[in-house]
């Protein structure tokens, strides 16, 4: 019995401390500023553990796709989201925390889609 116990408890700190392993952190990212960026979506894939919009954006002839995370659709829904909020070709602004080492993309604030309405992934704020 004891050793069913001791091996049930090691399997169980395994389980716990892969799933830790496994999520990642937002230490690379400056949130301390935001990045504002205008472009055309190719992708919004809408799942968990987190959204995500690829935005194509054009700057001195030279276009760059822009990856930006967002959470999960069990968060945006009550900020008034659905999976069709945005849809690919979109002309869309999006804002985000960048970065720190300039890479294209960031965590998610906010988006303004072609009506001018902002979305946001919370309800309450900026809509």
């Amino acid at each position: 019995m004891t050793t069913t116990r001791i091996f049930g408890a090691f399997v169980l700190a395994l389980c716990i401390g892969a799933s830790v392993f496994a999520h990642h952190s937002a230490v690379g990212i400056d949130r301390s500023k935001t990045v504002t960026v205008e472009g055309t979506l190719k992708e919004f894939k809408w799942a968990n553990p987190h959204s995500w919009i690829e935005l194509e954006v054009t700057k001195d002839g030279k276009t760059e796709l822009w990856n930006f995370e967002m959470l999960p659709p069990s968060y945006l829904i009550p900020a008034g989201w659905t999976r069709s909020s945005i849809k690919f070709g979109d002309k869309l602004k999006v804002t985000a925390n960048g970065f720190i080492d300039g890479t294209p993309g960031g965590i998610f604030v906010s988006v303004t889609l072609p009506d001018g309405k902002t979305l946001t992934q919370r309800a309450g704020r900026g809509q």
